[in-house]
């Protein structure tokens, strides 16, 4: 089974929060591909909407949402995803994997397109230690 670091982005507040997934949670996300939005039960979050945006794999290649499949290519680019261009007109090759989610990606960047009931910021806040 495949151990996936999402890192969850809320734009109603501008924060982001790391989650480690394993077992079934990390099991919802293998299949997925960029784009497709999950139901937050999976990562226990009642009530959200989540969407995938991008990830990375085991190396550090990132996944693009034009590129089909979960195997890693070598493509001519020219911008986007995988390449920034210094000069005008500039291409080059480089490694970028497909937009599924495999087991050979770690991290997986997320947005959340619904809110439910309770704030994230609850879900992910410290408990406060006792005062002595």
């Amino acid at each position: 089974m495949a151990d996936f670091k999402i890192i969850l982005s809320d734009p109603e507040t501008g924060r982001s929060y790391k989650i480690d997934a394993t077992g079934p949670a990390a099991g919802g996300f293998v299949g997925k591909r960029i784009g497709d939005e999950i139901d937050g039960d999976v990562l226990g979050f009642a009530g959200y909407t989540i969407k995938i945006t991008g990830a990375t794999d085991k190396t550090g290649i990132p996944s693009r949402r034009d590129l089909p499949g979960p195997s890693r290519r070598r493509l001519l680019l020219s911008k986007g995803v995988g390449f920034h261009p210094v000069m005008d007109g500039e291409r080059r090759r480089k490694s970028v994997r497909g937009n599924e989610i495999s087991a050979d990606i770690v991290q997986i960047n997320a947005a959340v397109t619904q809110s439910g009931a309770k704030p994230l910021a609850e879900y992910f806040s410290q408990p406060e230690a006792a005062a002595e």
